[in-house]
């Protein structure tokens, strides 16, 4: 979940590293610290707090100078947020530094192992552990810090991504990986570390993603050397040119990048589909599904793993899967289906589900999936990820960078690419007759342009959001296709407002939620003119006859529930499949003010992360 940057190289170290810093906040941002070193001394600076703390902190405390620095911005696992927990760790010499994202499970055993040793201990992190069984090591067998990295971490049981150093030898980084992400930047005599690629695309475009279980040796003056942990055989590094550009990393003019990418995606819908649908000749073309037709099409069920956005994605593509291919889905969170012994066959398709490509338990529900036969299929963002190179095949959604820790470009871009694959197979299978796909895919076209529209409510929005911005509860009601849009609204407004907002099925309103119900409660019910509509304005009759205040999502032009409802907010008219792309906008745009309004950190809300690597 902690973001890691490093550099080694011909210029300053310490800008390249705290601007690294900042643009990884998104993975954790409860401390953060740096280490420089110029050849002489290290220089450490750390402390509790975001990275603009660190940063006045550290320009009052410490040189910035040196070519040598690593940083790091933590999301706190072992050990409160404090400025001894923080990020960077000397070992107990002080000749080596670590930084770390990650979980070292087994780190009690070894760090009561090295106290018998002698060893001491500053702090409650696992880090602190590793940097001194790997100085242990290194006392021990007298070698070099490579060899020392590697054999200390074939006795570690977890997860890291992590960047060493020794000042005795300035002009080396070792770095390693295992179920966390790790990539290296390739200069001209200079090398960027970092837990994406964000923080060196302006220095170069060439970059070394490392695989799990993987260690580099990086110097200055020679290329880099890749090992297997375990082996050490070495690998030859596949070097692939950054797709990312700078300007797809800052705020443009929004006051929030939340804001920014909930503006962005009509043009993440349409990259989504870009060269993928063609409607003019009723072809989706999709290559991870077109290779392996026969494993689709043999399947006796799809399940879909996936955590928080993304299982709510997964939930609206068990609609449509089943609608559209009629093939039975099971959506499972993938915490639960890696631990409670799932029957799993090679009849199965499995579709993992994540933005960051990186999420630990979808990861590990994947190795369960392939260990007993499973195809699976993975859909994510972020290319080159862990899912991306676990997966048998897959999808990436093309929704560019997403900051925001709240998820919103994801979910749409998800549901994007899980539709085109419903209706490839749909079509495949015979389950959709010609007309009724060539209808789809025309009316999928159009969603981008209907998403700018239903945008234009912004506005009307805030002033609802002002409003209720005071509001202890909310309850979000949806049945079909749109009950996962309820959950997801509720999600929204949790996670970045931390006001309390439940999800449920519109119908099961009576079976227990409708006891909370009173003047003080306001209700978002989504009641399109699609699907269930009668019955959904039946359930808003309910709410208003016991005083709830109720803010209706509709399709443009709705009579009853403008009647009924205390406030209204119009999405453009579409097929009933493709309703959950419009009518989560207005609902991202109310969590997204009333959090404002609020003074909530909207970007980094409080104990969250974006990439969630660890259990």
């Amino acid at each position: 979940m902690c973001g890691i940057v490093g550099y080694i190289g011909h210029r300053e170290a310490y800008p390249i590293v705290i601007k690294g810093l900042q643009r990884l906040e998104y993975r954790g941002y409860d401390s953060a610290g740096i280490a420089l070193y110029d050849g002489t001394d290290i220089k450490l600076s750390k402390t509790k707090g975001k990275v603009s703390d660190l940063k006045e902190k550290l320009e009052n405390e410490i040189s910035t100078s040196g070519t040598l620095g690593i940083g790091h911005t933590r999301w706190a696992t072992h050990g409160v947020p404090n400025d001894v927990n923080s990020h960077p760790h000397y070992s107990n010499s002080g000749d080596l530094v670590i930084i770390h994202n990650g979980i070292i499970e087994n780190y009690d055993s070894l760090k009561k192992e090295l106290i018998k040793r002698g060893y001491t201990f500053k702090s409650d992190t696992d880090t602190e552990v590793l940097v001194n069984l790997i100085e242990d090591v290194k006392k021990n067998e007298n070698i070099k810090l490579g060899k020392a990295v590697q054999i200390a971490l074939n006795q570690v049981i977890g997860a890291y991504a992590i960047a060493v150093f020794d000042k005795n030898k300035p002009n080396e980084i070792v770095v390693a990986k295992l179920g966390s992400p790790l990539a290296i930047g390739i200069g001209e005599d200079e090398f960027f570390i970092a837990s994406d690629a964000s923080p060196f695309i302006e220095f170069t475009k060439n970059a070394v993603y490392l695989e799990d279980e993987q260690m580099a040796i990086i110097r200055r003056g020679k290329d880099i050397k890749v090992r297997k942990i375990k082996g050490d055989s070495l690998v030859d590094p596949y070097v692939q040119e950054l797709q990312l550009n700078l300007e797809q990393i800052e705020k443009g003019g929004y006051d929030h990048f939340m804001l920014k990418e909930i503006y962005e995606q009509p043009e993440a819908i349409l990259d989504t589909f870009r060269g993928r649908l063609l409607s003019s000749e009723a072809v989706i073309k999709l290559a991870g599904v077109e290779d392996n037709m026969k494993k689709f099409l043999a399947a006796d069920r799809i399940i879909v793993v996936a955590c928080g956005t993304s299982w709510h994605a997964g939930l609206v593509s068990e609609y449509i899967f089943e609608d559209l291919a009629r093939i039975p889905v099971e959506v499972e969170y993938a915490s639960e289906f890696r631990y409670r012994n799932p029957v799993i066959t090679e009849k199965d398709i499995v579709i993992a589900i994540s933005q960051s490509g990186e999420t630990a338990d979808t990861l590990a529900a994947i190795k369960l999936a392939k260990s007993k036969g499973a195809f699976v299929f993975g859909v994510c963002n972020v290319v080159g990820s862990s899912i991306a190179r676990e997966t048998d095949a897959g999808a990436y959604t093309h929704a560019g960078p997403e900051i925001g820790v709240a998820s919103t470009k994801a979910f749409t871009t998800q549901i994007t690419v899980l539709t085109l694959i419903a209706l490839r197979l749909a079509r495949a299978k015979g389950t959709i007759s010609s007309s009724e796909f060539r209808h789809h895919l025309i009316e999928l076209e159009t969603i981008p342009s209907k998403v700018k529209e239903a945008l234009e409510s912004d506005g009307y929005v805030e002033t609802i959001a002002d409003i209720y911005k005071d509001a202890k509860n909310f309850l979000y009601l949806g049945r079909g296709y749109n009950f996962p849009v309820a959950l997801e609204g509720a999600l929204k407004l949790k996670e970045i407002s931390y006001i309390h907002a439940e999800g449920y099925p519109a119908a099961e309103m009576k079976h227990g939620p409708i006891a909370l119900i009173d003047e003080q409660m306001p209700v978002v019910v989504i009641a399109t003119k699609k699907g269930h509509y009668e019955k959904v304005v039946s359930n808003i009759q309910e709410i208003k006859s016991r005083k709830g205040k109720i803010i209706g999502i509709v399709t443009k032009g709705d009579q009853s529930v403008k009647e009924l409802a205390d406030h209204v907010i119009e999405v453009p008219e579409t097929i009933e499949c493709l309703t959950p792309l419009l009518t989560t906008i207005p609902l991202q745009l109310l969590s997204y003010h009333i959090a404002v309004m609020l003074n909530k950190n909207v970007d980094q809300p409080r104990n969250l992360a974006k990439s969630v690597t660890v259990e």
